[in-house]
């Protein structure tokens, strides 16, 4: 037996104890072969037979940017049965989908080759051994394609100095503005969010605006995610960084402190009061958010990528427009890796192909034409390579632009070429300076905590911040040491 896989075995021993309480048996439907049984072949994983790749879902509302390109491989691969490829969603909100595919991968109860992960889930999948290192390319055609990718994004897949994935679609937190509600308050151009805007000219266009959230006839300065799910420890861990509160180091090792603490929840609730945050924002998830920003009811958006698109639908494209989050904004998105089971069959080498394929320079463009934010540095230039050309045309009709509208026909205008251009080069600027949520293992009980401490504390007035930021510095070395 090698070091390797000694150290496998031992991984999966911690991992049966580490995910014991998460384990969830999937469904025939969800499984590998008829009846709930799993087929036959090394290890449980046939020889033959397509590669099952298992997502979440896509939020986009593009037509399934991701199920086009399962095709397109497809389509390449027409002659070759055991390189088909089959696409499985799995339902529910991120941490449903997360302790469906650790009961799945721990138990065996379904047979998946290849992983589309949150970026959060890479340390914990990794260490206990339900994923599989990639093969280090120091030189060469392979490792030069590594670069492409966005360093901050890339960096999501490493855990201990082992890359396990490699990036599918990324995501970053936006500012989304009405210029015509500004506009009509006399706020000029020049006073609108730029390159360089703060949230302290945030706090003082509402202030122009004379806006008040306390009254509903009245509408709120902003709204973002605070309800009691990941949004809120997104936007905490953005205002955490514009504290310069650290959590954890790259190997999940706590290094905060109560002080740091009471500094990133001051600067949370400063944005939540100075800001006149749409008080339905306490309850809201993204799409609560977007639908109140869209009719009106806040002039500022925290959002994701997707709304981009999502708001030519819901309003017209002259109606908004885009920038980079004021301060810090926190990374999002999905990485592709091999399970562990698949990496000791002879099916990974076809798995890992399928995954080299879904990150191309084309495929990644696809996804930015859908509505996803792409994970290569050389997408947002001027010389990007297109969206495969069967691709394209299945996620638009003829004639028509980009886009992914989440809901209707369509919108009254679409955003003009030159909007559009600036949007991607917002958003590559962005994804190149964001931040990445605690590095851990641990992960799923640290956001569970976080948000538990924060949620409470939008729902008082005038909240001792020093007395929570002790409780929550107690908290936080528990969960961060694994107890």
């Amino acid at each position: 037996m090698t070091y390797g896989h000694r150290h496998t075995v031992r991984r999966r021993a911690r991992a049966a104890v580490a995910v014991g309480g998460l384990l969830v048996f999937l469904s025939a439907a969800c499984t590998g072969g008829p009846g709930g049984t799993l087929p036959s072949g090394q290890g449980g994983q046939a020889a033959e037979g397509p590669i099952i790749v298992a997502s979440g879902l896509d939020v986009t509302g593009s037509g399934s940017v991701r199920q086009q390109l399962i095709e397109e491989w497809n389509r390449r691969h027409a002659g070759s049965e055991a390189e088909q490829a089959k696409l499985v969603e799995l339902p529910g909100a991120a941490d449903q989908q997360r302790s469906q595919l650790l009961g799945a991968l721990q138990s065996g109860s379904a047979r998946y080759d290849v992983v589309n992960l949150d970026i959060t889930w890479i340390p914990e999948f990794a260490e206990a051994g339900l994923i599989s290192p990639l093969p280090v390319a120091e030189t060469g055609v392979a490792a030069e394609d590594e670069r492409d990718f966005i360093r901050r994004v890339h960096a999501t897949t490493v855990w201990k100095g082992r890359s396990y994935a490699r990036p599918f679609n990324t995501d970053v937190g936006l500012l989304y503005y009405r210029p015509d509600l500004l506009t009509a308050a006399d706020i000029t151009v020049d006073k609108q969010p730029h390159d360089n805007w703060t949230w302290d000219q945030l706090y003082s266009s509402v202030k122009t605006l004379g806006l008040n959230p306390v009254s509903a006839d009245e509408r709120a300065g902003w709204t973002t995610q605070l309800a009691l799910y990941e949004g809120l420890t997104v936007n905490t861990v953005e205002a955490f960084a514009d504290a310069d509160v650290e959590l954890t180091d790259s190997e999940g090792k706590y290094r905060s402190s109560a002080g740091k603490l009471k500094d990133g929840l001051d600067k949370l609730l400063d944005r939540v009061g100075q800001g006149q945050v749409q008080p339905a924002a306490t309850s809201s998830h993204e799409t609560e958010s977007l639908t109140d920003f869209a009719e009106g009811r806040a002039v500022f958006l925290r959002h994701w990528p997707y709304a981009y698109g999502a708001l030519e639908g819901l309003m017209g494209a002259e109606k908004y427009a885009v920038n980079r989050l004021p301060g810090k904004a926190v990374l999002g998105g999905q990485n592709l890796a091999v399970t562990s089971v698949t990496a000791d069959s002879p099916r990974a080498a076809n798995a890992r192909a399928l995954i080299t394929f879904l990150t191309s320079r084309e495929s990644e463009r696809c996804l930015l034409d859908a509505g996803f934010a792409a994970t290569r540095a050389s997408v947002y230039e001027s010389t990007a390579k297109p969206c495969w050309p069967r691709v394209a045309a299945a996620l638009r009709p003829a004639g028509d632009v980009p886009r992914a509208a989440a809901t209707g026909e369509g919108a009254p205008e679409r955003q003009k070429p030159e909007a559009r251009a600036a949007y991607i080069r917002i958003l590559g600027e962005a994804l190149s300076e964001a931040v990445q949520r605690p590095r851990t293992p641990y992960y799923g009980a640290f956001t569970q905590v976080l948000q538990t401490h924060v949620h409470a504390l939008l729902g008082r007035t005038r909240p001792d911040t020093a007395e929570a930021a002790e409780q929550l510095d107690k908290d936080l070395r528990s969960v961060f040491a694994g107890r």
